[in-house]
């Protein structure tokens, strides 16, 4: 283990052996830290939070630091974050509140850039980008492999599917589906499919030309939104990606972004 000088690291706080603690970080009392895990300098890791492996956490960092909500009376709420992970300068993790969950959790291979805010009681997947200066607010869930843009927001509440990719300075304020793109200033709309990730993440063509199909139908047939779900349920019903899209929709609670006309969309 190697703590420098200047750190103050609680002696309650649990580290792994070999534990890199830089320059001037401050590790409070209820802290689990695994083993290879590295915070480089100016790094404050407070509250009740438990932090994996091999993780590499930059100057400025703070993690598990009380939610902003006027609700919040001090309970031993948590930070969950996985292994492999990536957090640059300033970004800002804060712990969870009771109504919430009690946990803000982040998976593992994530690569959140500068700036990047994690609002109390989200919940990220595994293998995630979010770009400088992206900040959730409160309870947003995103799925595994999304990307966010850069100095993009999204309201609490809200869902990212799987896959999908959010351009920057976006409002995000309604859920985007597995799969897709969304873009745009206030409000962002869905572009189609995340075709170029899809095959990056080595999506056959089948399993694409599919999810298009299933995208015309649930976004651009003129439809409701039920009287689709119904027909893609028929469909494609041994479509597991649509299957997949179809039950994020079915569990939206603050509707679903909308689509824009698809001559609008560019290259897909």
């Amino acid at each position: 283990m190697q703590i420098h000088a200047t750190a103050i690291v609680h002696p309650h706080a649990k580290l792994a052996d070999d534990v890199v603690i830089g320059p001037f970080c401050l590790v409070g009392e209820h802290v689990t830290i695994g083993r290879g895990t590295r915070l480089l300098s100016h790094v404050t890791v407070e509250g009740w939070t438990e932090i994996g492996e091999r993780n590499e956490l930059h100057p400025f960092s703070s993690i598990g630091g009380p939610p902003q909500h006027l609700g919040y009376k001090g309970e031993p709420t948590k930070v969950v974050i996985g292994d492999d992970n990536i957090l640059r300068e300033y970004v800002t993790v804060n712990r969870a509140t009771v109504q919430g969950g009690g946990v803000t959790s982040i998976g593992n291979r994530n690569f959140l850039m500068a700036y990047v805010h994690v609002a109390h009681d989200c919940r990220l997947g595994s293998h995630l980008i979010l770009a400088n200066a992206a900040s959730l607010a409160g309870h947003i869930t995103i799925g595994d492999h999304a990307i966010i843009g850069g100095l993009t927001g999204i309201h609490q509440f809200v869902r990212v599917g799987a896959y999908a990719m959010v351009g920057g300075c976006c409002a995000i304020g309604q859920d985007v589906p597995p799969f897709t793109r969304a873009a745009g200033g206030y409000r962002a709309h869905l572009y189609g499919l995340n075709s170029v990730g899809l095959r990056r993440h080595g999506f056959s063509a089948d399993r694409i030309a599919a999810l298009k199909r299933a995208y015309d139908l649930l976004f651009r047939s003129g439809h409701k939104v039920a009287e689709a779900i119904k027909l893609a349920k028929v469909e494609f019903k041994d479509q597991s990606d649509v299957a997949q899209v179809v039950a994020f929709m079915e569990g939206t609670k603050r509707g679903v972004s909308r689509s824009i006309a698809k001559d609008q969309e560019g290259e897909d």
